[in-house]
């Protein structure tokens, strides 16, 4: 009860004005787009119908949180859907009052929800939802945002560049040694934390996910370590 408690206590985070959210719905809506990044499909929390889609595994999801500040995972991983599926858009919904009030309390119910349609699923899967970061201020802003997931460009052309061991890599989002850093954010998604440094005339950075629960570190741009 306590988590449903605070889940409830949720306050809306529309911030892009009302006519640039018609607009962006005007223009996105029914748009074809590709995947950007390899993302996992998940039980939408305490959401039955949906299903959502997640570019880190469901223990590192964080967009819940219990009472005690831990967060709350979706559910186990049902599928994977790789870098440059075809997605469609159904809609874009802003959280309204309104709009939360009809959302299921135990979801994700104060942002963004992209609802989408997946090439290659089942006509009768449930609605596929990708859950935008909270606090985005304008109709520019949502778009940056939005374009870290969807792009308009197949990025099968960038893929094939790759060596075979790395596109299966992103393909089934895993990590593999010499991986490019491109690669990395496709198969594992954005990192958390960037820390930037050097280790003699090279250029390392470690990427962290979840505040470190999994790390990956890069020398000059490529998968040198995974502790």
């Amino acid at each position: 009860m306590a988590v449903l408690q605070l889940t409830a206590c949720a306050t809306a985070t529309v911030m892009v004005p009302p006519e640039q959210r018609t607009s962006l719905k005007q223009k996105l809506e029914g748009e074809e787009r590709f995947l950007k990044l390899s993302v996992f499909v998940t039980p939408f929390f305490g959401d039955a119908t949906r299903r959502l889609l997640t570019p880190v595994p469901p223990d590192l999801v964080r967009l819940l949180e219990n009472p005690d500040g831990s967060p709350i995972t979706p559910g186990p991983v049902e599928a994977t859907i790789p870098t440059g599926t075809v997605v469609r858009i159904k809609s874009l919904e802003f959280p309204t009052p309104l709009v939360q009030t009809e959302r299921v309390l135990m979801t994700p119910r104060s942002q963004v929800w992209v609802t989408l349609d997946v090439a290659g699923t089942e006509k009768n899967a449930p609605p596929y939802v990708l859950v935008l970061r909270p606090q985005l201020k304008d109709e520019a802003e949502f778009l940056a945002e939005f374009e870290r997931y969807l792009i308009k460009e197949d990025p099968a052309p960038r893929l094939q560049q790759f060596s075979e061991a790395v596109r299966e890599a992103i393909k089934t989002k895993n990590a593999v040694a010499d991986m490019p850093a491109e690669a990395l954010e496709m198969a594992w998604g954005y990192p958390e934390r960037r820390q930037v440094g050097f280790e003699g005339d090279r250029k390392k950075e470690t990427w962290s996910w979840a505040e470190g629960k999994r790390t990956a570190v890069l020398l000059d741009g490529r998968v040198s370590a995974l502790p």
